[in-house]
């Protein structure tokens, strides 16, 4: 019974929020067409093109693999080579590394944009 609690209470928060986006969407557009703003905001420009969006999901997601991979490959070296306990060197590591890899992706995400 509790495994269905937490699908239901899952399934029903994505659902709210995706809900509160699109209704909150639709309510702001509707004012700006009221008040007779200029409908172009509503158009994507060239810049965000799916093109450049797939490159920045790709880009980001490899480089964070990347970090993943070379944390897990850390920490076997800091376990195995200098004696530090697993259960700290293994998520450390990972982490770490992780986070060094998704910033490394954000500042190839800015140079990218310019």
């Amino acid at each position: 019974m509790e495994p269905v609690i937490v699908f239901v209470s899952i399934f029903l928060c994505i659902f709210g929020i995706a809900y509160l986006f699109f209704s909150t969407r639709n309510k702001e557009r509707m004012a700006l067409i009221e008040k007779g703003a200029d409908a172009s905001i509503f158009v994507r420009g060239k810049r965000d093109s799916p093109v450049l969006t797939w490159k920045v999901i790709i880009l980001n997601i490899a480089l964070l693999l990347t970090g993943i991979g070379t944390g897990i490959i850390i920490g076997g070296i800091l376990t195995y080579n200098f004696n530090v306990h697993a259960e700290i060197a293994m998520p450390g590591t990972i982490f770490l590394m992780a986070g060094i890899g998704l910033l490394v992706g954000f500042f190839m995400t800015k140079k990218i944009d310019q």
